[in-house]
């Protein structure tokens, strides 16, 4: 099989996976509970960085176009522009982030700390759309209220995706090529 058509099938595989993680979903506030975290840290994991990245976009322009790609079987450009879409955004940067470290680093710890700081990233990208989309439509609102909403709850859950996301990457990263 030529490398052209694998990267291929490797990009669509993640972005079906991030769907698939998009409607495994628990509503327990303005953010919902996904598992697309960890699928996006889990992608990057495996694919690195182009391919991590390029799924990402894959799923995005999906969703962009109106596929029910988003948590909630939501699609359509009203999802990226409403108070969630920076996290979904913000999952360029963190492919970007654990995919540049897996593509240079093999261990462990690296990849922790990569798939850490690339879900913080998600974090403060996701919270400041959402301040300012708030903001727009519904008026003033502080960081900590924002904060409380979109991410003190989600800390624990992450932290347990990302341990689920160093698992699997370390199990599955030999049979990818």
């Amino acid at each position: 099989m030529s490398k052209k058509i694998l990267n291929l099938a490797y990009i669509a595989m993640g972005a079906a996976l991030i769907a698939i993680c998009a409607w495994i979903t628990i509503p327990i506030g303005p953010v919902p509970f996904t598992m697309q975290t960890f699928a996006v840290v889990t992608i990057a994991g495996l694919l690195g960085w182009k391919r991590g990245v390029a799924s990402i976009f894959v799923y995005i322009a999906l969703g962009a176009l109106g596929a029910p790609v988003f948590s909630g079987f939501g699609g359509g450009i009203s999802v990226l522009a409403g108070v969630t879409g920076g996290y979904i955004v913000g999952f360029i940067f963190t492919a970007l982030i654990v995919g540049l470290a897996a593509d240079r680093f093999k261990g462990i710890l690296p990849l922790a700390l990569s798939m850490f700081g690339g879900i913080l990233c998600c974090y403060a990208f996701g919270t400041i759309w959402f301040m300012v989309v708030y903001m727009r439509s519904t008026g003033t609102i502080g960081l900590i209220s924002v904060l409380s909403k979109c991410v003190f709850p989600y800390i624990l859950p992450d932290l347990i995706k990302i341990v689920l996301g160093i698992l699997l990457t370390k199990r599955l990263r030999k049979y990818i090529k």
